[in-house]
């Protein structure tokens, strides 16, 4: 019991902006990392191996829970239209989705990860 009252509590890390967009951008290639990937990107993003880890697990369980809950792609339904827009909201934004949509290098894609975080705040 004494123990326990001496222990200090387990904080949860906060990650920055950067960090999570680069964990995301990763997880939408690929939702497994090897060892050597998670080093790497862990490196690259001043995370541990552990943290890397733990938040691809996390995510991994968002990503399932959220596909049981959509209904299975029918001819009916296109991804506009689970998206809440038209086809013409849209195509008008598709453009501007594309930058979201090209490999992030966290390495060398510093500047542009800046600049896509920025713009929406």
């Amino acid at each position: 019991l004494a123990d326990s009252l001496h222990k200090k509590k387990h904080t949860r890390p906060t990650f920055t902006g950067h960090q999570i967009f680069a964990l995301e951008k990763t997880f939408e290639q690929t939702k497994y990392l090897a060892g050597p990937e998670r080093a790497r990107l862990a490196y690259s993003l001043g995370m541990t191996e552990s943290q890397v880890k733990v938040w691809f697990q996390n995510r991994r369980t968002k990503w399932r829970k959220k596909s049981a809950l959509e209904p299975s792609s029918s001819s009916s339904s296109s991804s506009s239209q689970r998206a809440g827009g038209s086809g013409g909201e849209r195509a008008a934004s598709e453009t501007e989705d594309d930058e979201y949509n090209k490999p992030l290098d966290p390495d060398s894609d510093d500047e542009k990860i800046r600049l896509l975080l920025r713009k929406h705040r």
